[in-house]
């Protein structure tokens, strides 16, 4: 991969890299599994049980709003279309294991923690 970035200085350090958006996107994509917000025991917050029960939600929803992600983030994470990954977060949506896998890793969380 040929990367191509600019380094711009100011007072003759360096202050600002620019870089190709694809290449920021990946960057910034860094899992959430350093999220405090994710217990590292594998198991569910209070909390998104608490808005999967509240609001009638599904737990792959429940997730994402907890961790404050679009659903336009977690189409982009997942390489889709944002339509299509709204359809996985229905209550009626019966994702199989394999994408239940990818929609995990996405959230940075455990394919237990999506299943549950």
């Amino acid at each position: 991969m040929n990367r191509q970035h600019t380094i711009l200085e100011a007072n003759g350090k360096p202050a600002f890299v620019v870089l190709p958006y694809d290449e920021y996107i990946k960057l910034t994509q860094t899992k959430p599994a350093a999220n405090t917000r994710i217990p590292a025991d594998g198991s569910v917050p209070h909390e998104v049980m608490r808005l999967q029960v509240k609001n009638d939600w599904s737990l792959i929803r429940s997730w994402r709003e907890y961790l404050g992600l679009t659903q336009s983030e977690m189409a982009s994470r997942l390489e889709i279309r944002q339509p299509s990954y709204a359809a996985m977060e229905t209550q009626e949506a019966k994702p199989k294991k394999a994408t239940r896998e990818r929609i995990a890793n996405a959230l940075g969380v455990s394919l237990e923690q999506v299943s549950t």
